[in-house]
């Protein structure tokens, strides 16, 4: 890693950032080489993107008839029989944060200057009981994030710092990545705050903010990913906890843009192409597709945990150990996305994104109209709101209520009321609810044994926001940057230049300082 060269050019506001140089080598590939790409969701399209750029022949292989993967759009109909008023609905609200560089800079590839994403001027976090929480004028850059959020915050008064064992709240300024990931093996994040004392009036910051958005209960969820978000997101980042959002649908503002830059570059897009079977046992590697035996000097697996899971299970000539490890994972709880059109507007004093604590399963409420164009054109069409509702970590085990689909959308529509009365009385026009269950648990298994970017055999690497990096991302930003990764490993075999990464900081406030060592 380094910092950056002078007068180059940060990702963001942070000076502090990390590039992370590409191996040397040449500018393009010296060889004919064709890769399959397994995939077309981010990570997919970040790895279609970095080796097409250095000349190698990409084929974009997706299941669905659309890109993006969990972050794609898809039409459902149009709005009461108005062509001019079109719905889509998606997978749920997704917040594009400054610090998700290598998103940022693939998105870039097609809209250079971001025109496409708008920002968010508040992420307001709203308590069963009527206590909030904002972000909005607190200061983006550490410690004076940490110390603002602390005077403003009615969930984390002064009184409360009395409790917190300091020992343990210096743990959360004092990381150094990747070695703090394994430091905190077999530990969970309910484990983690309750190491701090963590006011429990105040734990929705931490736990619903970090851990419920990876879909898991927090006795479940990794305490070294938590403890990584703390950084990332509040401790170790100048960019703030703020984020911007897409101006139109997914598909729209952003994948569609990007599959043409790919198109440019040559790269062959087949959707509604699942991949049935990976065979490494031939001098080429092989992908099979609805039939069709397809020849190629490397394969980038990035696809769901699931589907990985049963590729690599069923796939032929790897190596058996490495197949014990990526079977050994697991996935998350199922997640609820509710959307609804409804036949009168929401208060537009409402934000048009809102967090939610306390709840039975309501976890936040997004005004889809106030940023997206198409929404915003079905609410002028019918004088109504878009209202999307997400319920997180449904897990039938903990609750089998969730299991019945009708009471979950029934849920959340009452909790939405509960939230904005003036919905209470709205007729709902139409409504689309997916529960799924495809992401992966980020768990308190050892860091190490996780799956990487990087197989036994060099003709295959994995991608994807379930693959183990060394760089403090998670989510998007993680889906992009071993998407990457997996691009400059196959490219580093075949003699070309890989592409640079960015990250926050990889050490704390406290390893910052000169002659500071670690204190454990």
């Amino acid at each position: 890693m380094s910092a950056a060269e002078p007068g180059a050019r940060f990702p963001g506001r942070d000076p502090r950032a990390v590039r992370h140089p590409g191996a040397p080598g040449a500018r393009r590939v010296e060889q004919d080489r064709h890769v399959a790409v397994v995939g077309g969701g981010i990570a997919g399209l970040a790895a279609a993107a970095g080796l097409a750029e250095r000349g190698v022949r990409v084929t974009l292989l997706e299941a669905l008839p659309q890109l993006g993967g969990r972050v794609a759009a898809w039409p459902v109909g149009q709005g009461d029989g108005s062509s001019s008023a079109p719905r889509t609905m998606s997978r749920g609200f997704h917040a594009f944060f400054r610090q998700y560089y290598n998103l940022r800079a693939l998105l870039r590839r097609a809209d250079p200057e971001l025109s496409r994403l708008r920002p968010v001027p508040d992420y307001p976090l709203v308590r069963a009981d009527g206590v909030r929480d904002s972000f909005a004028a607190i200061p983006r850059t550490p410690p004076w994030s940490l110390i603002g959020f602390v005077r403003q915050s009615p969930t984390f008064p002064l009184r409360a710092l009395a409790r917190v064992d300091l020992r343990a709240a210096l743990d959360l300024v004092d990381v150094d990545y990747p070695a703090s990931y394994p430091a905190y093996d077999g530990v969970s994040a309910q484990d983690v705050l309750d190491r701090l004392r963590f006011p429990q009036d105040a734990r929705h910051l931490a736990l619903e903010v970090f851990a419920r958005s990876f879909f898991a209960h927090p006795s479940e969820f990794s305490g070294g990913e938590l403890v990584a978000m703390f950084h990332t997101y509040f401790t170790g980042s100048a960019e703030g906890l703020l984020f911007d959002v897409p101006d139109d649908d997914y598909d729209t503002a952003l994948w569609g843009p990007l599959g043409g830059y790919l198109a440019g570059l040559g790269v062959r897009t087949r959707t509604w192409s699942g991949v049935d079977h990976v065979d490494l046992t031939g001098e080429r590697a092989a992908v099979h597709v609805s039939g069709e035996r397809m020849e190629v000097d490397g394969v980038v697996l990035a696809t769901d945990p699931r589907t990985t899971r049963r590729l690599v299970g069923e796939g032929a000539g790897l190596d058996a150990a490495w197949r014990d490890r990526v079977l050994a994972g697991r996935n998350a709880p199922p997640f609820a996305v509710s959307r609804l059109w409804l036949d009168r507007p929401v208060d537009p004093r409402r934000e048009a994104f809102l967090g939610t604590a306390g709840y039975e399963l309501l976890d936040n409420v997004t005004v889809l109209e106030r940023f997206e164009a198409g929404a915003a054109r079905w609410s002028d069409t019918h004088g109504g709101s878009v209202v999307e509702l997400h319920g997180y970590a449904l897990d039938p085990d903990r609750d089998p209520r969730v299991a019945d689909h009708a009471w979950v959308a029934a849920t959340l529509r009452d909790e939405l009321a509960a939230v904005y009365p003036e919905t209470a009385q709205a007729q709902t026009r139409h409504e689309e609810l997916l529960v799924l269950d495809d992401c992966g648990l980020v768990g308190t298994s050892p860091w190490a044994e996780r799956p990487g970017v990087r197989t036994p055999d060099p003709r295959l690497v994995l991608a994807g926001d379930a693959v183990r990096t060394d760089l403090p991302v998670a989510l998007m930003e993680r889906a992009a940057t071993t998407g990457l990764e997996a691009a400059n490993e196959l490219l580093g075999g075949w003699g070309a230049a890989g592409h640079d990464r960015w990250s926050v900081p990889m050490r704390g406030l406290l390893r910052r300082l000169p002659g500071r060592g670690r204190r454990r």
